[in-house]
């Protein structure tokens, strides 16, 4: 016996697609991460499905999703296809690209991973290289800037360092202040932007017939180039070999470098590593524990542990890689928090 939910979207599923209405169909709740929409693959037959998103109408992000795909389809990017939006009851309809992520392939050998990553680039290039015009009837979130950069770091102090780590107040605020976070802010606002993913990590990349296609993009900004290619090459769910992140950033840059010098693309992109990091790392905390989604919190340890690498590498940011390497290993601060 189906509950009356799925069987109210079963309902409204028949009305949207009546030469279905005779058939037999299923639709199976799927488990989509940290997200507060909801999944549903709908199966007509064996060769056939969709899949059913239900989102909050009265978050705008939510409803930002189907512009973006539209607009990521019409530039040339790949991106699950739009079959029908219900913007009253907060559903959209679009097509099943399966089930396996960049993800899904992290055990694999370099010669196929390297295949499916270049081909994730290739696909990132053409959304970098579009026009910011293009997009201006989108209404984007706010691109980054000096304030959202700080945000992230604040977001990351507070929750990850502060709710998790149970750092004392007045070490965030020392941290907070420190200049080596007010230059990175500084600094990385100071530099063009380009339209960017803004959360481009391996399980927001399906692989279907070979191909990459980007998803969970309704959080599409102006922004750095190199803060997607951090976001995907220090992935806390996917362990890449150092030269594997360097044979990626230089495919990258051979392709999509115009108007950098490498040394200086290569600065910004650890940069970008810092910063993403830090937002990922408040991410998780604030899913695992004020949502209550404790799966979140085992990727904080792989996270933190890339966060040192990558700061101990810049001049300025080694006494923060000092810091988080004295950070307790399981954090025993209140029952069952790690």
């Amino acid at each position: 016996m189906r509950d009356g939910a799925l069987e109210c979207l079963l309902h409204q599923t028949r009305e949207r697609f009546p030469h279905y209405k005779n058939v037999h169909v299923e639709i199976v709740p799927l488990d989509k991460g940290g997200s507060d929409r909801r999944y549903y693959r709908v199966r007509f037959s064996v060769d056939y499905s969709l899949i059913l998103v239900k989102y909050n109408p009265e978050k705008f992000e939510n409803e930002r999703f189907v512009a973006i795909a539209n607009f990521l389809d019409g530039i040339g990017v790949n991106a699950p296809l739009i079959y029908y939006h219900d913007h009253d009851q907060g559903l959209i309809w679009m097509q099943d690209l399966g089930e396996e992520d960049l993800w899904h392939y992290r055990t694999e050998s370099w010669s196929v991973r390297r295949r499916f990553y270049e081909a994730v680039l290739d696909q990132v290039i053409v959304l970098h290289r579009a026009e910011l015009a293009l997009c201006a009837h989108l209404r984007l979130q706010s691109g980054f800037d000096e304030s959202l950069y700080r945000w992230e770091q604040n977001y990351c102090l507070e929750n990850c360092l502060g709710r998790y780590f149970q750092v004392p107040a007045a070490e965030i605020k020392r941290l907070r202040e420190h200049a080596a976070f007010v230059n990175l802010a500084r600094r990385l606002a100071s530099y063009p932007r380009v339209l960017v993913h803004r959360d481009f990590q391996s399980q927001n990349i399906i692989i279907w017939d070979e191909q990459a296609y980007l998803i969970d993009f309704q959080g599409m900004r102006p922004g750095l180039a190199q803060y997607d290619l951090a976001s995907l090459f220090f992935d806390p769910y996917v362990d890449l070999a150092d030269q594997e992140r360097v044979h990626l950033l230089e495919y990258y840059f051979e392709r999509n470098g115009e108007g950098w010098k490498l040394d200086e693309f290569k600065t910004v992109y650890l940069d970008c590593g810092i910063q993403r990091l830090m937002q990922a790392l408040g991410a998780y905390a604030v899913i695992g524990l004020v949502k209550e989604k404790r799966e979140f919190l085992r990727h904080i340890k792989p996270a933190i542990k890339t966060l040192i690498e990558v700061a101990s590498a810049a001049e300025d940011f080694r006494f923060f890689g000092d810091f988080l390497a004295g950070l307790p290993d399981r954090p025993q601060t209140r029952k069952g928090l790690a």
